[in-house]
């Protein structure tokens, strides 16, 4: 029986990674999905956390991944750390089978037990609400994608090492690689 796997990335798992990504994001009007280059530019920026680069793997294969990098909160001259999820991505021969759900579960599980607080992303509210996500404006969240609405979501971890500290709210700022998608 063939079970999935789940586990941060590996040097190895680079190549894997791009193909799943570039499958996963393909499109005709497109030589390489903006999604590859910009996990490729984050592994070079302190926003890079390896304990949070996801992979789901399925018969010795690649089959999923799901990003987890470092972001700003500003406030009042306060800096907070927080994390964005993104690319999430699935090899298109494995779809709709729970891989995605089940590796971004394992990122956010893992994100907890390293104590962070706080979790954005931008994407399809019906798949992110399983998981707890809300609209990040409802929690003073702002961001450049502040204004498409029930897509800019967040979701407050569970108390882990982090204690039960208040959740940052203000301006969520994306390391650069983040402006060229």
């Amino acid at each position: 029986m063939t079970t999935l796997r789940l586990r941060p990335e590996g040097p190895a798992d680079t190549g894997p990674v791009r193909r799943v990504l570039a499958a996963a994001f393909a499109r005709p009007d497109v030589l390489a999905p903006p999604e590859v280059g910009l996990v490729d530019e984050l592994r070079d920026t302190d926003a890079w956390i390896p304990e949070l680069a996801m992979v789901a793997e399925y018969g010795g294969e690649v089959v999923g991944y799901a990003l987890f990098t470092r972001v700003r909160i500003h406030r009042d001259g306060d800096i907070a750390p927080a994390l964005a999820l993104g690319p999430v991505a699935v090899a298109p021969h494995r779809q709709r089978v729970g891989h995605g759900t089940a590796v971004v579960q394992a990122g956010l599980d893992a994100a907890t037990e390293l104590g962070e607080r706080l979790v954005v992303v931008l994407g399809d509210p019906a798949f992110y609400r399983r998981f707890g996500f809300t609209r990040a404006d409802r929690i003073g969240l702002t961001s450049p994608w502040s204004g498409l609405g029930d897509p800019w979501q967040a979701l407050v971890l569970p108390p882990s090492t982090s204690g039960d500290g208040p959740v940052p709210h203000g301006e969520v700022f994306f390391p650069p690689p983040w402006s060229r998608v």
